[in-house]
């Protein structure tokens, strides 16, 4: 055997071996996904600033993703820079964003430098913004903003884990959410309309008002119908 067959050995299992331990470096310059090639550009290796991602819930019935297992179009905005026209997924369970990356893996974006990120599926955009005022909170994370005012309107995606009872049965993923109204920096959890009119204070009489003019019912399970009266409340509110 060659010298030259060796040392091509060696530095194959010196790479597994790296892998298997978690330390993996990637070369960021080798990074692409369908629409953005990853150059040498130091603000564009931001975007690949995270770590190899590891599915870790094969064995659990459905997925963790919002909308689909599969990439979707959408933006990320990291340290106030954008990276439009990638592919992303929104891990739910773990709160994370995916994207792809060259040769065939996937990085999981850090956290700590991302701003928002936006997703386009079925003809609609999905902007969200990450929430780290209280760590606490049901709140914290990505929230996704539904409508943006002195009150703004956000709906959590949340999705948990339901524990197998049954041997032969498997564990599974379902997909819940809650809706938030936020004023003064402060979230409330909207559920109904009395939830809602609790939180308007002195424009309780106008807003509930306005709700039976246009037969808006107020719930968690129809957020989109709630952005009327969170402009209505805004606009009566200057």
């Amino acid at each position: 055997m060659s010298n030259s067959t060796l040392v091509w050995i060696f530095f194959l299992n010196l790479s597994f071996i790296s892998v298997i331990s978690g330390t993996y470096s990637y070369n960021y310059s080798t990074f692409k996904t369908e629409a953005v090639q990853q150059d040498t550009l130091p603000e564009n290796q931001i975007l690949y600033n995270g770590k190899l991602w590891k599915n870790l819930y094969f064995m659990t019935e459905g997925d963790q993703f919002l909308f689909s297992k599969e990439f979707i179009s959408g933006s990320v905005t990291i340290k106030g820079k954008t990276f439009s026209n990638i592919l992303i997924k929104y891990d739910l369970y773990n709160d994370e964003i995916l994207t792809p990356a060259d040769p065939g893996g996937i990085v999981q974006l850090n956290k700590e430098r991302v701003d928002s990120f936006s997703l386009f599926y079925e003809g609609k955009t999905y902007h969200f913004i990450k929430n780290t005022e209280d760590c606490e909170s049901e709140f914290n994370g990505y929230v996704n903003l539904l409508s943006k005012g002195d009150i703004s309107l956000f709906l959590k995606y949340v999705k948990k884990i339901n524990a197998a009872k049954t041997e032969g049965q498997r564990d599974r993923f379902y997909l819940t959410h809650r809706l938030y109204i936020v004023k003064d920096s402060s979230p409330s959890r909207i559920r109904s309309n009395k939830n809602l009119l609790d939180a308007s204070d002195e424009y309780k009489t106008q807003i509930k008002d306005y709700i039976r003019r246009n037969k808006i019912r107020v719930s968690e399970d129809s957020p989109d119908s709630i952005i009327p009266v969170i402009s209505y409340w805004n606009i009566i509110s200057q």
